[in-house]
């Protein structure tokens, strides 16, 4: 696990304020050493707004294969290029996880961008089926990292087992770096800060073009689902608030909710305009998402039921709260489960023409 900083997020002031100096310190650790990342407990529903090698797919090698010809008008969306080279990571139980770094055309942006494919994906029975995407963003910093590509949060097997079980969609994984350099002094938070790189635009468009020129997707944003855990938890919920045309669902797991950066000074429009605190009550995302918090950290529970209770529609929020739960990569592990299997409740699953 890479280490983490232990930058007290400035959003845990004021009324709404959580004091979770120890626990955000513990973020993304199994030991409370880091600060980082996911879930299972008791589910409350509340706050519902009134109120592949493109075209083709990665091998064990990392080379491309041939897609099918491209589809017809329809539900499916075809690779259309260009072709990325990929390599091999790591391999899980339930296939391998590759990477990539992509160099953003439209924002400028370049960073490491890691794939897993469900078993599915590749078996002929399949050849011309499109599969929901999940992008997963990492606690912590995430500078040339990403937790989700990690052993301590299996989320890929879990996945393959509820697939294969019925009761989760097989994903299409994109798990990409949140920040170029790892001071938390130049955080990005999935934004376009005026003078910085544009990562909000890497994030936005170049991360979901480069899925749709290499991978079979379900056409539309009904396919398209962001979940992260921690500063993950913000990007998720920002960039499913900010493009509800892209993005259908979002699962911010026990995260903050005011952009905090040092980087903001001197562009408060800008900021605000970046501020899922904010843009959860202005009532222009039509989109579902499920914020948790951990059942341990009373001011955590404060902090997200009360941005939960800020729901204007068309938007809608459900608050899941874990059972006992604290802000370590131990916990987020077990949501897991329930977490993808909301996912599919809320996004639509492989389709075929």
């Amino acid at each position: 696990m890479q280490p983490q900083s232990t930058r007290i997020r400035a959003v845990l002031t004021g009324a709404a304020a959580l004091a979770l100096a120890a626990s955000l310190a513990a973020c993304g650790s199994t030991d409370g050493s880091g600060k980082g990342d996911a879930v299972k407990g008791n589910a409350a529903k509340g706050g519902t707004a009134s109120g592949t090698t493109a075209p083709g797919t990665p091998t064990a090698s990392g080379s491309a294969t041939t897609p099918p010809a491209p589809s017809p008008a329809g539900k499916v969306l075809m690779p259309a290029g260009p072709a990325t080279a990929f390599t091999k990571a790591r391999d899980t139980a339930a296939g391998q996880i590759m990477v990539t770094t992509l160099n953003g055309p439209k924002s400028g942006v370049s960073g490491k961008v890691w794939v897993w494919l469900p078993p599915q994906y590749n078996d002929p029975k399949f050849a011309r089926t499109g599969f929901p995407v999940l992008t997963l963003y990492a606690g912590g910093q995430s500078a040339g990292y990403n937790t989700w590509t990690d052993n301590q949060l299996p989320i890929q097997e879990i996945d393959a087992n509820l697939a294969a079980a019925g009761t989760a969609h097989p994903f299409i994984m994109i798990m990409p770096v949140q920040n170029l350099d790892s001071n938390e002094a130049k955080a990005l938070e999935c934004a376009d800060i005026p003078g910085q790189p544009k990562m909000g635009t890497w994030m936005a468009e170049d991360i979901p073009d480069f899925v749709r020129a290499n991978f079979r997707t379900v056409k539309g944003r009904d396919g398209w689902g962001l979940m992260g855990a921690s500063t993950g938890a913000f990007c998720s919920a920002k960039l499913a608030l900010q493009h509800p045309d892209k993005f259908k669902a979002a699962v911010p797991i026990d995260g903050y909710f005011n952009p905090d950066s040092p980087l903001w000074k001197g562009h408060e429009a800008e900021r605000q305009a970046n501020s899922p605190e904010l843009m959860v009550a202005q009532g222009k995302a039509d989109v579902r998402l499920l914020a948790t918090a951990g059942g341990a950290n009373p001011f955590e529970m404060k902090l997200v039921k009360a941005w939960v209770g800020k729901a204007a529609a068309p938007l809608t929020v459900e608050y899941y709260e874990q059972a006992g739960g604290k802000h370590l990569t131990t916990d987020f592990k077990k949501m897991i489960p329930d977490t993808l299997q909301w996912l599919t409740k809320n996004l639509a699953g492989p389709q075929s023409d």
